[in-house]
């Protein structure tokens, strides 16, 4: 039969008044039925007027007064409903709500609520009197939403029934048969209410005999049998309940011989069993104990808990109930209804573990009786199985704070959940001693894995709205840098929210949450790695984040564990095994490295093809390749140091040896540009300078102007030269710009590694030495391309030919300038000082070539000293002023000393300077040639440099003496032809 249909015993009024009465009370939570199962024959309507009915009659023969007899509303042949005595107006102080930790109403003058509140309901008072405070017994039949109609018909029904039945006791009347003798048809409003009525009580006693009978039963028991013709007839129609009549003798027999089985025949023995039948009976037990909530506020207890305890209790005989099993269906009434009410009132939680240690007493020290140990494993065990639901994932279900704080609130399912199942653990395996530990390490195992679950799928957003949710289709990299992030926020809150709650029955709930979440990471990073084939720069960042995080849980873990002296708390760190990703980093850094070498070594490779020394522009003065190169080099350098791997410490001297050998190519080959010997002029032929006649004297003057140097001042005293640096010297000083650019980057590099490795104090020592020496290289051969090639015009060809005065070297420092001015303005700034001290350093040799090796054009008079002097301190002024002391004095005063000291022979007298020489060369080649020796004299070797006390450059100021001395000693000495 349908599981909601109704009784249409009462009155119109009374089904209205059900109708309205469907609360959320009636029907079990979606999450939490009822761990008795359900009589599908009956619903919770009818469960509760049944439950009624057997309370109404257990609490008729109670001891005590009866009641003052007949009611002035009623008929004198009512039976009074049971009085447990008069309410007075104040409150009493209940034990019971005392004893489970409820507090009293808020007003303990005030009559109690629930008497105030349901006498609203009861017929008004006559004048004069006042309204008659309601009893016990009255308060239940309003609690469980029994009309006053109903009642009354409840009454009669049973005066009748028990006339002549004194003193009998009411667990051996069956009340449904009773029923069904006495009440008629013409108490009903309509037939077909009275079929329905009739046939409900035909299906309790199915329930309670056939379906649920408290003792086994063959289902092919002749009084089954009956009982079933008599259920059909009446499903059809209602059947005459005439004491005389077929159908009820048939059931009354049948009824009988299945209530009184205990007493080996019919209607022998006194032991009647017809609602004691589990699960029928634990139903309608449920059904009056949730009589104690107050109707209108379903977190309150009433104040007359313990008289309506006490009423109830008279049905224990006909249900079949003791002491352990009410305590069990007790514990179950108050945490179902903290469960139904929303978790909103603590106190009925703490009410039903309050009971709990009854219930725990009692399966300690109680039989092993099998309707008991039902009820007990039901009860608790759904208990548990609806908090352990909730405890598995305890971050979604309290991060709302759901009843109350979270923590709190937790507080209160862990103790349910922990009483609950420890009660079930002892009574399977007596002395599990480590049960809620054991269940609250399960629990934080659990609810941290559904956490990092949810923060995998869906995201994770903590209290500020900081959290990022994760798309599917995001870099995976990404992912996992956030994930590491979330994971470390999830510990932290965990350890500040609910380790605190955990802790009671826990000795280390950070550390396992802490282990719980790393193990969570590394099953997803491993699964990552494994897919990667190469060390990428995604990867690196997560290695980082990984690292991080794993720190910060360790850390977590090692200072949870040393709180405590536990030997289990020391053991959950074990449990935290390091990632284990080294092996396979260690070959992905090596596949890494070679990758990155190889596109170092191409870029090389392509620079020597393609490379055009042209700069970028002008804010970045260098060669692209060299940025490319350097670029990649920083980044590889970066992106290792960054790596949280001890593995590359094994591998970082490999890196270094491969970057250096790319540099060294690299460095090789910018200063590949030829040495400044390419740039040096021939040394002409020595010979000897001749007079000239005065006709050929006059002759050169006046064919002097048509055929002058360029750069001369003849011809237009206000030429101002523009800069002479030709493109292939300004490639030289991208070169000298580039070197500077790779040193500047080796030296950084330098850094970043004596972070990672500080074994390590120098890294890239030979890169840095040939970038050292290349610059200098490249430096000296731009000045002599600049002096020998660029300027060879201003200066090496057109000082000082044929004519001293007319060839001064003011032109030549005109675009001298110019052209220092122009290098400064190119080079940076770590290049200038160099380039100008290698410019200074061929200029002088320059200015001593002109002086020792200028070809047959020049000739020096000992009467051109001071001009010469002159001219060579300009030149030198010219270096000391140039930049902001880019060439300190002192640097020019010691390089310009060779060019001086020749300059300074230039003012000694013929006889001298061939005193000098001869000094030079050994007095035997004077005496030689005093003596008028036979044969030449060797001429002496020209010097690498030259040296005022050089035998070679004396002999060559002689051969560009303009004088008779200087040219008869060298004829005679080493017979060099005149001059043509």
């Amino acid at each position: 039969m349908g599981r909601h249909q109704r009784s249409r015993s009462a009155s119109a009024s009374s089904s209205a008044t059900r109708s309205s009465d469907m609360t959320e009370l009636d029907f079990a939570v979606p999450d939490l039925d009822s761990p008795f199962g359900r009589v599908d024959a009956l619903g919770p309507v009818e469960l509760r007027e049944t439950a009624y009915e057997i309370f109404f009659m257990s609490c008729r023969s109670s001891g005590g007064p009866a009641g003052s007899g007949a009611r002035g509303t009623g008929s004198e042949s009512e039976v009074s409903s049971p009085v447990a005595g008069a309410r007075g107006g104040a409150a009493m102080v209940s034990r019971v709500k005392k004893a489970l930790g409820l507090k009293a109403r808020r007003s303990s003058l005030a009559q109690p609520m629930i008497v105030r509140a349901l006498s609203q309901t009861s017929a008004p008072a006559s004048p004069g009197r006042g309204r008659r405070p309601m009893t016990s017994a009255e308060i239940t039949r309003q609690q469980m939403r029994v009309t006053e109609q109903s009642d009354a018909r409840l009454r009669r029904t049973l005066m009748r029934a028990v006339v002549g039945q004194v003193g009998k006791r009411p667990d051996t009347i069956v009340l449904p048969l009773e029923l069904l003798r006495q009440l008629k048809p013409a108490e009903f409003a309509d037939g077909e209410e009275y079929h329905q009525w009739q046939f409900r009580q035909i299906k309790l006693l199915e329930a309670g005999l056939i379906l649920h009978p408290s003792l086994p039963l063959d289902r092919l028991n002749f009084a089954v049998l009956r009982f079933r013709e008599v259920m059909r007839a009446t499903e059809i129609r209602a059947i005459d309940t005439a004491k005389n009549s077929d159908a009820m003798r048939t059931l009354t027999n049948a009824v009988h011989a299945l209530a009184w089985r205990s007493g080996g025949c019919s209607g022998g023995g006194d032991a009647c069993h017809w609602a004691d039948g589990y699960p029928l009976n634990v139903l309608l037990y449920g059904s009056l104990l949730e009589t104690v909530f107050d109707l209108r506020e379903c977190t309150v207890v009433l104040d007359e808990i313990d008289e309506l305890l006490e009423l109830i209790k008279k049905t224990w005989p006909t249900l079949g109930i003791g002491k352990a099993v009410h305590n069990v269906c007790f514990a179950w009434t108050f945490f179902q209804q903290y469960v139904i009410t929303g978790q909103v009132e603590p106190a009925l939680a703490v009410a039903s573990l309050a009971v709990l240690e009854d219930v725990a007493a009692d399966a300690k020290h109680g039989s092993r009786n099998p309707v008991y140990s039902k009820v007990l494993l039901s009860a608790l065990g759904a208990m548990q199985e609806w908090s352990e639901k909730r405890l598995l994932d305890y971050h979604d279900s309290y991060d709302k704070g759901i009843g109350g704080a979270p923590a709190e609130g937790m507080k209160i399912l862990l103790s349910l959940a922990l009483s609950a199942g420890k009660i079930i653990a002892d009574w399977d395996d007596p002395g599990t001693a480590s049960f809620a530990g054991d269940r609250v390490d399960y629990y934080i195992r659990c609810s941290m894995k559904n956490a990092f679950t949810k923060i995998l799928e869906n995201g994770m957003s903590d209290g500020d709205g900081d959290g990022v949710t994760i798309d599917r289709d995001s870099d995976p990299g990404v992912v996992l840098t956030q994930l590491a992030r979330d994971t470390e926020q999830l510990a932290l809150i965990e350890r500040r929210i609910f380790s605190p709650v955990l802790r009671r029955w826990h000795p280390a709930p950070v550390a396992v949450a802490a282990v719980t979440l790393h193990g969570c990471f590394g099953v997803v990073l491993r699964q990552y790695i494994a897919k990667v084939v190469i060390l990428t720069d995604e990867l690196v960042r997560v290695l980082h984040s990984a690292s991080r995080m794993e720190k910060a849980l360790a850390q977590m873990t090692a200072e949870d564990a040393a709180d405590c002296a536990d030997d289990r708390a020391k053991a959950v760190v074990g449990d935290m095994e390091p990632y284990e990703v080294e092996s396979v980093v260690m070959g992905l850094l090596k596949v890494w490295m070679d990758d990155r070498l190889k596109i170092g070594m191409d870029i090389f490779l392509r620079a020597k093809e393609t490379e055009s020394w042209i700069p970028k522009s002008k804010e970045e003065p260098f060669a692209g390749s060299a940025m490319e190169l350097m670029k990649l080099a920083m980044a590889t350098v970066d992106e290792f140091s960054e790596i949280p791997s001890s593995a590359k410490d094994e591998v970082v001297q490999d890196l270094v040896d491969g970057l250096e050998s790319i540099f060294l190519e690299y460095i090789s080959f910018v200063a590949s540009c030829g040495s400044k010997q390419n740039y040096l002029p021939p040394l002409p032929p020595l010979t000897r300078c001749n007079q000239d006649s005065g006709f050929f004297k006059l002759w050169k003057k006046a064919v002097m102007p048509s055929c002058q140097a360029p750069g001369s001042p003849r011809g237009g005293s206000h030429h101002n030269p523009r800069p002479s640096i030709s493109r292939g010297t300004q490639r030289l000083y991208v070169r000298l710009n580039t070197l500077h650019y790779v040193l500047t980057h080796l030296q950084a590099m330098d850094k970043s590694l004596t972070s990672v490795c500080v074994a390590l104090s120098v890294h890239f020592e030979q890169a840095s030495a040939a970038a050292q020496a290349a610059v200098s290289h490249v430096a000296e051969v731009a000045a002599f391309r600049l002096i020998f090639l660029d300027s060879r015009h201003s200066f090496y060809h057109g000082l000082y030919v044929s004519n001293v005065a007319d060839t001064r070297i003011r032109p030549a420092l005109r675009s001298l300038k110019q052209n220092l001015s122009f290098l400064v303005s190119v080079l940076v700034d770590r290049a200038q000082p160099v380039a100008v001290r290698e410019v200074m350093k061929a200029s002088f040799e320059a200015f001593l070539m002109v002086l020792l090796a200028g070809g047959s054009d020049r000739s020096f008079t000992r009467g051109d000293h001071a001009m010469v002097e002159e001219d060579f301190r300009s030149l030198k002024r010219a270096f000391f002023t140039c930049g902001e002391g880019l060439v300190p004095e002192e640097v020019v005063a010691r390089e310009a000393e060779t060019a001086e000291g020749v300059v300074d022979l230039m003012a000694q007298p013929t006889e001298l300077l061939i005193d000098a020489f001869g000094v030079a060369t050994c007095d035997s080649i004077a005496g030689e040639h005093e003596d008028g020796g036979g044969g030449a004299t060797p001429v002496p070797p020209t010097p690498r440099q030259w040296d005022p006390a050089d035998p070679n450059t004396i002999l060559r100021l002689l051969c560009h003496r303009d004088d008779e001395v200087a040219s008869q000693f060298l004829k005679r000495t080493f017979q060099l032809a005149k001059r043509r």
